[in-house]
């Protein structure tokens, strides 16, 4: 075999690379995966757009991943040669201030353990990984299916973040990939309506396939006063923001009902000021969160909701694509021509 493999590297923001560079070896307890899978994501394009304070180049790039174990470092037990396994691309420390206090996705050393290059043909997973987020591809979900368990994981988050109970009315802000999700999973956690709001035709399209009961169209009018149409002029129970820009994160609060929550999901550019309705959010006594990221526990719950089949996400995947293709695919997204595309590293 090769010991070397073709891999996509970030330069600066707008330029990527393909290159040839050494397979990487194993340390101890790590394993180095065939990468099947590698799912384009939203944070993919943002750095590559604009960067991002964790993508230092050069550096390999992608984070989301499926593939089979192909070499195995000193001290792993729990995998072997030949497993085919996804999972997250970070691992919190456990012994840190936030993680002792049961927050493992504040972690303080959680930047330093992000793990990027799984746009390659073989990709290492490092040691903290493999402990806490690394698992088995259940053998019903194809690898272009598992390598969404790292985005599916932080859709779990938010909806567990989200206290949805029986019965309620839940409005998303956003149909792209994670709103898709967290129509799935809110209805699994018992919301009775779940009302997407968004712009492209297409995607409210793909929420009304995968299960949003109202879907309604910025282009069309005022998407709060739509909301609260539909919920007898009160406003929702929960409102998730999954759009990620200012305007909607405001929106938010005002769709929401008064002892309603509102999660703030989507992130925004560093140093980002949002105005808010400062009346509605204390009189209306309002609890608006924001929710990030993962955890080991929703990593696992977002692996077992694609083998129940709690989650789809065949209509999220708008086709696969080589390593050569990635940029193109990444422009594609930002032309909301695709949702995600499974980058295949053995393809032509």
């Amino acid at each position: 075999m090769s010991r070397t493999m073709q891999g996509v590297f970030f330069l600066e923001p707008g330029k990527l690379e393909q290159r040839e560079v050494a397979i990487p070896e194993p340390g101890a307890g790590e394993v180095v995966i065939k990468v099947e899978s590698a799912t384009t994501c939203g944070t993919d394009l943002k750095g590559f757009l604009r960067g991002h304070r964790l993508f230092r180049p050069p550096m390999p790039f992608g984070h989301e991943y499926s593939g089979v174990i192909v070499a195995v470092g000193a001290g792993v037990t729990r995998f072997k040669e030949g497993d085919a396994v996804t999972g997250a691309n970070s691992a919190p420390c456990n012994h840190c201030y936030y993680c002792k206090r049961g927050s493992p996705q504040l972690c303080i050393h959680l930047e330093d353990a992000f793990n990027f290059g799984s746009y390659a043909e073989y990709f290492r997973i490092t040691a903290p990984i493999v402990a806490q987020n690394l698992h088995i591809k259940p053998d019903n979900v194809p690898f272009e299916h598992a390598s969404f368990v790292e985005p599916l994981a932080c859709a779990v988050m938010c909806i567990v973040n989200a206290n949805i109970r029986l019965g309620d009315t839940v409005a998303i802000i956003g149909p792209g990939a994670q709103g898709l999700m967290q129509i799935q999973l809110a209805k699994a956690a018992g919301a009775a309506r779940v009302i997407v709001v968004g712009r492209a035709a297409g995607r409210l399209e793909r929420a009304k396939l995968l299960g949003a009961d109202i879907t309604f169209s910025t282009n069309d009018g005022d998407a709060i006063a739509f909301v609260k149409e539909q919920t007898g002029g009160y406003g929702a129970d929960v409102v998730i923001e999954a759009a990620g820009n200012a305007e909607t994160w405001s929106q938010a609060l005002l769709m929401a009902r008064k002892g309603g929550t509102v999660v703030q999901f989507s992130g925004l550019a560093g140093g980002t000021q949002v105005s808010f309705d400062a009346t509605h959010l204390h009189y209306g006594e309002i609890t608006m969160k924001g929710v990030f990221h993962l955890t080991p526990r929703t990593v696992e719950l977002a692996v077992q909701a694609l083998a129940n089949g709690t989650v789809d996400v065949a209509p999220m995947l708008d086709g696969k694509i080589p390593l050569s293709q990635v940029e193109d695919g990444l422009m594609r997204m930002k032309r909301s021509e695709a949702i995600k595309l499974a980058v295949v590293p053995g393809m032509a």
